[in-house]
């Protein structure tokens, strides 16, 4: 697929006031500073279409994008570290699982994972939050260029190996890196085919 056009369309943190259109949505989060700003400018190729800052916890609202006219990439606040208020935080996570719970326009989620950590728990519990409540998502491992080869696949097969815990299998997945436009190709090649599949 070739993103010919994107633009932003509407902010809120309310998941009523999300676009009425019914246009299949993708919504891209992950703990705070994995990337994501980074990584949907590097899908869109449009340099500051998400907002980046060196400030874990910038995204604070629902941000939707409207990606060749025909589907939406929604911009989700991160969860985990923000220097944001314990009020502001149960807020987010109200407004997050409202999206999740509600949204029937979502056709996948892309829960963003720094490849460079070994498996974190807040990562693990909201995929399997995610799985309780049937919503199907993908993995991104971001940062790979930050890694060695081997190391890269080593964290990668921890992961795999932790959520056959209590999986039958693995998700969908992708590596990742913004800076080196790695895996650009695969996760918007995966976006059109669920698209087309629809």
């Amino acid at each position: 697929m070739e993103i010919k056009s994107a633009k932003f369309v509407i902010s809120n943190s309310d998941v009523k006031k999300c676009p009425e259109s019914n246009l299949p949505e993708y919504a891209f989060i992950g703990r705070s500073n994995v990337g994501k700003s980074s990584l949907i400018n590097m899908l869109t190729k449009r340099k500051s279409l998400a907002k980046t800052s060196g400030r874990p916890g910038k995204t604070q609202l629902i941000n939707h994008f409207l990606i060749n006219e025909n589907w939406h990439l929604v911009d989700l606040p991160g969860y985990g570290y923000a220097r944001v208020s314990k009020k502001d935080k149960k807020t987010f996570q109200k407004f997050i699982t409202d999206y999740f719970k509600d949204r029937k326009q979502l056709i996948s989620a892309f829960i963003l994972v720094d490849s460079r950590h070994e498996p974190q728990k807040i990562d693990l519990e909201f995929m399997q939050w995610l799985g309780e409540n049937m919503i199907p998502f993908a993995i991104i491992f971001t940062k790979a260029d930050k890694l060695k080869p081997n190391a890269l696949e080593r964290n990668v097969e921890d992961y795999q190996k932790k959520l056959l815990e209590t999986w039958a299998s693995v998700p969908p997945y992708f590596i990742s890196s913004s800076s080196k436009e790695i895996g650009r190709d695969e996760i918007i090649n995966y976006i059109e085919e669920v698209n087309n599949s629809l």
